[in-house]
């Protein structure tokens, strides 16, 4: 194979298209296009308004499209002329069926690589992006093994991504390695070669990791695996430390300048959320169960369970504390998507924290600077309260066009996400506005600096990890009910 010139990924997502806009940046003359059947979505990306917020994606965009960088909806002619196709589609977590809760659904991964064999010719790299199960790649490998035609040879690779939504443009510019697996062929390293001279244009040598394809495919999941348990461990510390006293803010300092333990995923919080964590811990859960390991799947699905559990806790804290009712109170809830600098609210813990609000009776009014209207009411839709009454359940939801409407006339505010902005608030007036006594929940750890001063200003300040104030207890009965009203995740046998 000579110098790869066309590129093509399937999948116009939150990874497809940062990581193809970056491919064209960093290689000019390799023309990059990414493909998807949603015409919407494409539309998006090739207007001024694109569909997903990522700091420095729009800048990088409108630089390279229409040079080297094309967005479409004609999927054939794009697999036909590409030397490298990259499926980036979803892999969600089944709803039905043998593994419904836990395993990967690869419907759409399946469809891509059924396409493919069917409109490609010549030789064709076909890499995953997408997350996928450990022996994936071999499944769309058996797809073109049987659908083989005389003038059509592949490659399978694995090259997952390990973008954080909020900072994927810096992660793509500058990774922290770069893995791609392959057959341990001859034609397969020819492959992993290949790939890896279009990434050792802009990522040292030193950063690229090949692998057998087995390996690859396992180390996103437990790379993911990973981070989510760190965050469930240090918000399992944090109830601990609001019931001794500690403040998990200064244990995790203090075990993070441990070089072995490090300080990163170390921040208390409403729980962890986006599109990956809880998706790869229950994929990985599913696996060990399938391969009959059971007590790795019990290991891994305590993850899950605590990171629910810190989202229950944290709402009943909150009935607690408002005189254990939120029956028609208001609560100003700033903060949408699940994490700052980001739109998306795939898993989002305040999804969570507004269900639980919901089905006691609380009038929300949500705030969020990138999160629309339109998918805020949507995530809510299929809330308990809404399941049941949905006319009623999404009369409980008002939209606020910006933070100091939403806390007007407020019992409480309930900060979900770490917005920068939510740090920078005229508190003196939200305080005015307020109901009292007025209370903040902070969810994120964001206002420390501020306990002080808004104490002064007369608030009731709830925060993670610590405890602040004793003025109105918090009672364990609380907790314990609604519990009972959230039953554990079913389990699938095998």
């Amino acid at each position: 194979m000579g110098p790869v010139k066309r590129i093509c990924c399937i999948g116009a997502g939150y990874v497809g298209g940062p990581t193809c806009s970056v491919i064209a940046q960093m290689c000019p003359e390799i023309a990059v296009t990414v493909v998807d059947v949603n015409e919407e979505r494409i539309q998006a990306w090739n207007s001024d308004q694109l569909p997903i917020f990522e700091p420095g994606l729009q800048e990088v965009v409108e630089a390279q499209r229409g040079i080297n960088l094309f967005f479409s909806t004609d999927i054939d002619k794009a697999v036909r002329e590409a030397d490298i196709i990259f499926i980036s589609v979803n892999t969600p977590t089944k709803t039905f069926g043998l593994g419904k809760g836990r395993a990967a659904d690869l419907k759409y991964i399946e469809a891509c690589a059924r396409r493919i064999a069917q409109v490609a010719t010549g030789y064709k790299i076909v890499v995953e992006k997408s997350t996928v199960p450990v022996r994936a790649a071999e499944s769309i490998q058996r797809i073109f093994s049987a659908n083989t035609k005389s003038d059509l040879s592949f490659q399978v690779l694995s090259n997952p991504e390990f973008l954080a939504e909020g900072t994927a443009i810096s992660d793509l510019k500058n990774p922290d390695r770069v893995l791609i697996g392959g057959d341990e062929t001859p034609e397969g390293q020819r492959a992993i070669e290949t790939l890896s001279s279009i990434y050792v244009r802009w990522v040292p040598k030193t950063r690229i990791i090949t692998t057998n394809t087995w390996s690859s495919e396992l180390s996103k999941l437990a790379a993911n695996a990973f981070l989510a348990q760190r965050i469930s461990s240090i918000n399992s510390i944090s109830a601990l430390c609001e019931v001794t006293g500690a403040d998990v803010e200064e244990v995790a300092h203090a075990i993070g300048t441990d070089h072995r333990i490090g300080n990163r995923f170390l921040q208390a919080s409403v729980g962890f959320g986006g599109s990956c964590f809880q998706k790869d811990v229950l994929n990985l859960v599913y696996l060990c169960e399938a391969l009959n390991l059971p007590e790795v799947a019990r290991y891994w699905q305590q993850v899950i369970e605590l990171n629910e559990y810190q989202r229950r806790r944290f709402a009943a804290r909150i009935v607690s504390c408002l005189f254990n009712t939120v029956t028609d109170k208001k609560i100003a809830l700033l903060g949408f998507a699940f994490k700052k600098d980001t739109g998306d609210t795939r898993e989002s813990s305040s999804i969570h924290i507004s269900k639980y609000l919901m089905d006691e009776g609380a009038h929300l009014h949500i705030y969020d600077p990138k999160v629309k209207k339109e998918q805020i009411m949507q995530d809510l839709s299929h809330s308990t309260a809404s399941a049941e009454d949905p006319e009623r359940g999404l009369s409980l939801v008002s939209i606020a066009a910006d933070p100091y409407e939403a806390c007007d006339n407020a019992h409480a505010i309930v900060i979900c996400t770490e917005w920068d902005i939510f740090k920078e608030l005229d508190y003196e007036r939200i305080y005015q506005a307020m109901l009292k006594p007025a209370f903040i929940f902070d969810g994120r750890r964001i206002l420390d600096s501020l306990h002080g001063r808004l104490q002064q200003l007369g608030f009731q300040v709830e925060t993670i990890g610590k405890r602040i104030s004793q003025r109105i207890p918090f009672t364990a009965s609380t907790i314990a009910q609604l519990d009972l009203q959230a039953p554990p995740l079913k389990k699938v046998k095998i």
